[in-house]
């Protein structure tokens, strides 16, 4: 990475978001897009298939936790640090449909240390609130995208 990406906030984001996003498979393989990333924040999105249905028809709980989870990462790895969940929940609100395509928004609401709390809301493509989740981080050191020497 160049230096002067190394002290622009938002490029060095967009950086870790990107490094990120090519050694994950888990994300990549449900479907996730990285639609925006900027220091403490991630919107991410993934359309419901049918393999992704439980038995009432609607989206499982667990595919919906994951892209809560994966906006949550990448938001807590924005700022090139690299920084793993160290606890979180979730309240499921109202069903993913088939083919609905849910957005999760991750937002850093406190800064402290090496911890963080961030929350995400996850909505369908009509704006419905599907989940909300509220993840805790740390920072495990070293960096997402080597600076270089």
């Amino acid at each position: 990475m160049r230096d002067a990406a190394m002290t622009d906030p938002d490029a060095l984001a967009k950086a870790a978001g990107a490094a990120m996003y090519a050694r994950d498979p888990a994300s990549q393989g449900l479907g996730m897009t990285l639609d925006e990333i900027r220091p403490g924040y991630a919107r991410m999105s993934m359309r419901i298939r049918p393999d992704m249905l439980n038995g009432h028809g609607s989206c499982h709980g667990g595919f919906i936790f994951a892209l809560a989870d994966s906006a949550f990462a990448f938001a807590c790895n924005s700022h090139n640090l690299n920084t793993v969940g160290a606890g979180c929940s979730i309240d499921y609100l109202a069903p993913g449909r088939p083919d609905d395509l849910l957005t999760a928004q991750a937002t850093e609401r406190a800064l402290a240390g090496k911890t963080g709390i961030y929350d995400v809301d996850v909505v369908n493509q009509d704006g419905r609130l599907i989940a909300t989740f509220r993840g805790k981080s740390h920072r495990v050191g070293g960096e997402v995208v080597p600076s270089q020497s």
